[in-house]
C-alpha cells in the first residue's frame, strides 16, 4: 500500500497535520491536528483546522479517524471541532491514561476528571490493527518523549509523532514529566527497523537556517544521516548526549495550556458557574 498523504504546515507552533487516504472519494484519517491559540488573550482560531476541512471536503473524503500521536506540549488539538464539522473518532494511544494520572496532580484537576482515556473515543493498542476505509493502519508503541506516544504505519507510511525529526535537526526532547532516554533511544531504533525505503513524516520541522521546511524523510535517510542516533550511536552516548541538550532547553511556550486540554481530547476544562472556561497555570512546578 501508497496512500496517498497531504500535509499541513503550521508555522506558529511548526507543527504538521497529516491526512492520509487512499484516492480521492474514499475513508482518511486526520492526524495531529491544530487548535490556533493566542497565549495573550486566551483566544482561540481555526484557521489551521479549516485549512484541513477544506481538503477533505475537496477531494470528497469521509474522515474516518482523528488520531493523536500523543498529548502534545506545543499545541492545542483542533479534534472536536474537526469531529464536529467533518466526522470522524478522535483517537490516541492506550497509554494516555498514564499522561492524564501525571498532569491531573500538576494541574490539580477537577475530582470529576477520569483517568481511564474515556475522553477520547478510542484508545489505541499496539498490534491491533485498524482500518482507514481499505487502507490497514498499524500503532507502534514508542514512548521516551512521552509514556505514551505513538506512531501509526499506513503502507508505506510511518508518521512517528514526535520521536525523530528530520536528520538534520535530530531527536526529540526527553524530560517531560515522564520522558525517557533509554526509552526513545529503543523506540526510535524499532522506527529504523522498518524497511529503509518506508517514508517518515514528522509531526514538527525547526529547520537550520537556510533550508526551508520540510517534513518527509526515509528510514534510510534518518539511519545514515540523523544527527542524534544514526547508525552506530550506542544507547548511552545517546541518552548522554539527550540529557545534556534537554538541560538546556526552554519549556515550550504553549505547553500549560496544551497539555490540559490535550489530555482531554482536545475539549476546554469544564466551565465555571459564569459559564467560561478557564485554564490553570501551575506555578513553579515545571
Amino acid at each position: 500500500m501508497k496512500p496517498l498523504v497531504k500535509g499541513f504546515f503550521d508555522p506558529s507552533t511548526w507543527t504538521v497535520t497529516y491526512v492520509v487516504y487512499e484516492k480521492p472519494g474514499s475513508a482518511c484519517a486526520i492526524i495531529d491536528s491544530v487548535l490556533d491559540y493566542d497565549p495573550k488573550s486566551g483566544r482561540t482560531k481555526t484557521g489551521s483546522a479549516d485549512r484541513v476541512i477544506d481538503f477533505v471536503k475537496s477531494e470528497n473524503l469521509t474522515v474516518q479517524w482523528i488520531l493523536e500521536t500523543h498529548a502534545h506540549a506545543d499545541h492545542i488539538s483542533a479534534a472536536p471541532y474537526l469531529r464536529k464539522h467533518v466526522g470522524g473518532q478522535i483517537a490516541i494511544g492506550a497509554n494516555i491514561t498514564a499522561v492524564q494520572g501525571v498532569f491531573k496532580k500538576i494541574f490539580n484537576l477537577e475530582p470529576e476528571f477520569q483517568l481511564d482515556g474515556s475522553q477520547f473515543d478510542y484508545l489505541i493498542q499496539e498490534g491491533v490493527p485498524f482500518p482507514i476505509g481499505n487502507l490497514t493502519a498499524e500503532a507502534m508503541y514508542v514512548p521516551g518523549h512521552t509514556p505514551a506516544c505513538m506512531a501509526y504505519k499506513v503502507g508505506d507510511a510511518v508518521f512517528v509523532g514526535d520521536t525523530l525529526f528530520m536528520p538534520d535537526v535530530g531527536t526529540a526532547r526527553c524530560d517531560f514529566p515522564g520522558g525517557d532516554a533509554h526509552a526513545l533511544y529503543r523506540s526510535v531504533r524499532k522506527l529504523l527497523s522498518l524497511p529503509p525505503e518506508t517514508r517518515m513524516f514528522m509531526c514538527h520541522d525547526y529547520p537550520p537556517e537556510g533550508r526551508d521546511v520540510r517534513f518527509e524523510t526515509t528510514v534510510g535517510e534518518q539511519k545514515a544521516h540523523n544527527i542524534h542516533i544514526h547508525d552506530g550511536v550506542s544507547e548511552e552516548d545517546f541518552v548522554a548526549m539527550r540529557t545534556r541538550r534537554d538541560a538546556t532547553l526552554e519549556m515550550p511556550t504553549l505547553i500549560l495550556p496544551s497539555v490540559q486540554v490535550n489530555i482531554r481530547a482536545g475539549q476546554m476544562p469544564p466551565a465555571e458557574d459564569n459559564g467560561v472556561s478557564y485554564l490553570k497555570i501551575p506555578v513553579n512546578m515545571l
